[in-house]
C-alpha cells in the first residue's frame, strides 16, 4: 500500500515550483550538505528575504510549505532543511544548535543572501535565535514562533513535568502509532480526526536518524548558568499559541518582559504549539502584518 505521505510529497514539489521555490543541495564543509528550497532566482534583489527554520517534527516544508505559498510572490523565500532532516545530514559529531545556525548561514552566504528576516518555528526558533545572535549582520529580525531562545535545564524540566515525558526523545522520537497520535496532540489546540493510517505512515517516515536526532535533543539543553539572555541587536517578534501545551503564554511573556522593548509578541487564539499549521490563515495575516512592520507595506 503506498505511503500517504510519500504520495503526497511530489505534489507539495510541484506546488513550490510553481511558487517560484525548488530544491537546492549546499554543501556546508566536506561531509556537510543541506537542502535548501530557495527562489529560482538567486538572489532576487527585488525582494526581501525571509528564511523559514522548521520545527523539530518534519522537515523545512512539511512546516512552512502554507507560508511559502502565500509569502513566494512579495518575498524572497528561503527553507532550509536543518541537519537529519529532510535532506541535509553531516560526518561532524557536533550536534549543538550553534552548529545549525553556522551550517545555516553558510548555506545562505553560499545561496548569495546578505540580510533576512528570520521565522523560526519551536526548535528552529533557537536556531534562529542563535543566528540572530552570531550573525547580526545577515540577520534583520526575528519572528520567534512557539519557541524560547534557549531551552536551559529549568524549562526543560518545567515542560518535561508537565507533559508528562521523562526525555524530549520519549515525545518527539515516537516508535509507535500511539506515540505519533499523543506526539500531534500535546501539540494541538485539537487535534483532529485523522486516521490511523497516517500516523502509521508518518511513523514510516517521519523518524529517520534516530540516532542523531536523539543527540541533537540532548544537546539542546544546556545548563541555567551557561545562558544569559543575549542583547539582540534586532527587533524580536514572539508569536504564540494560545493553547500551547510545550512552551505556554506564561514563558512567552515572560521572555518578552525580559527582552523589553526590542520585542512584541502576539497570541493566536485556537491554537497550540503546531500553530502554523492548525490555524495558518490566521497565522499567516499575523506574519504578514509583521514582514510589513519590518519592511515597510511593499517588501521592496
Amino acid at each position: 500500500m503506498v505511503n500517504t505521505i510519500k504520495l503526497y510529497q511530489p505534489l507539495m514539489r510541484a506546488a513550490m515550483k510553481l511558487a517560484g521555490v525548488r530544491p537546492r543541495k549546499i554543501e556546508i564543509e566536506p561531509g556537510t550538505v543541506m537542502n535548501f528550497w530557495a527562489p529560482t532566482r538567486t538572489p532576487n534583489k527585488n525582494k526581501n528575504a525571509v528564511v523559514f527554520l522548521h520545527s523539530f517534527v518534519g522537515d523545512g516544508m512539511i512546516t512552512w510549505q502554507l507560508q511559502v505559498l502565500a509569502l513566494a510572490r512579495k518575498y524572497a523565500v528561503y527553507v532550509p532543511d536543518l541537519l537529519f532532516f529532510g535532506g541535509s545530514a553531516t560526518g561532524d559529531s557536533r550536534r549543538t544548535v550553534d552548529f545549525q545556525a553556522e551550517c545555516v548561514a553558510k548555506g545562505l552566504a553560499a545561496l548569495g543572501l546578505q540580510q533576512c528576516t528570520v521565522v523560526g518555528s519551536s526548535y528552529g526558533g533557537m536556531v534562529a535565535f542563535k543566528l540572530a545572535e552570531s550573525r547580526p549582520e545577515l540577520v534583520k529580525s526575528v519572528v520567534g514562533t512557539c519557541t524560547v531562545p534557549v531551552l536551559t535545564e529549568s524549562i526543560s524540566k518545567e515542560c518535561l513535568e508537565r507533559l508528562g515525558f521523562p526525555t524530549w526523545s520519549d515525545l518527539l522520537l515516537p516508535n509507535s502509532v500511539d506515540g505519533v497520535k499523543k506526539m500531534f496532540e500535546v501539540g494541538s489546540h485539537k487535534l483532529p480526526r485523522i486516521p490511523n493510517r497516517v500516523f502509521e505512515d508518518g511513523l514510516e517516515v517521519m523518524f529517520d536518524y534516530r540516532k542523531e536526532k536523539a543527540e541533537l535533543l540532548e544537546a539542546l539543553v544546556i545548563p541555567d548558568e551557561d545562558f544569559t539572555l543575549p542583547d539582540y541587536s534586532q527587533k524580536v517578534h514572539l508569536v504564540c499559541g494560545a493553547d500551547d501545551n510545550i512552551f505556554n503564554v506564561g514563558l512567552v511573556k515572560d521572555i518578552k518582559g525580559k527582552l523589553g522593548n526590542k520585542a512584541t509578541m502576539e497570541c493566536i487564539e485556537k491554537a497550540g504549539h503546531l500553530a502554523m499549521l492548525e490555524r495558518p490563515f490566521v497565522y499567516n495575516k499575523c506574519l504578514k502584518r509583521i514582514l510589513a512592520s519590518i519592511y515597510g507595506k511593499r517588501s521592496n
